[in-house]
């Protein structure tokens, strides 16, 4: 069973720490490094439309092809990196952006996670208390005068 245990921490470990494979085909590598380094993040940060939980960096569909040609291209047509996100965003839409822009229109997606935590810390609380409370053992002096009354009386008649 340990023995078991330690091969799945090993092949969980490795794959934690695997370094992702990218989809990034040779011909598509800019020959000035600094501008294929900017590539890079603009690419790792756009979404790919047919994968949609990859970035178009580690996608091998042709449209991610198709947007890292693009990116790409602009790059070397001189544009800033917020330039070329913005034109593919105004192509594509904001679905395109794997961490979406802070506005009004996404409040609730960027404040929904907060407000569960927050939620269910207050709820885990209350619960504990209440739990707590239940569970407290009746100390001496917990009874009325009455109720010692009617106790001693029981206790007599038996």
């Amino acid at each position: 069973m340990v023995r078991l245990l330690a091969a799945a921490f090993v092949i969980l470990a490795a794959a934690a720490f695997a370094p992702p494979a990218l989809a990034v085909q040779p011909d598509e590598v800019l020959k000035d490094p600094a501008l294929e380094e900017r590539a890079r993040v603009i690419s790792k940060d756009l979404r790919c439309l047919v994968c949609q939980n990859q970035s178009i960096d580690d996608s091998d569909a042709p449209l991610a092809r198709d947007l890292r040609v693009l990116v790409r291209e602009r790059l070397e047509k001189g544009e800033t990196n917020e330039q070329v996100i913005d034109f593919v965003v105004s192509k594509y839409g904001e679905f395109v952006l794997l961490t979406p822009r802070f506005g009004a229109h996404t409040l609730l997606l960027w404040l929904a996670a907060p407000i569960i935590l927050v939620l269910g810390v207050f709820i885990m609380f209350r619960s504990y208390r209440r739990r707590a409370a239940a569970e407290k053992p009746a100390g001496k002096g917990s009874l009325s005068a009455r109720e010692k009354r009617a106790l001693n009386k029981l206790l007599k008649e038996s």
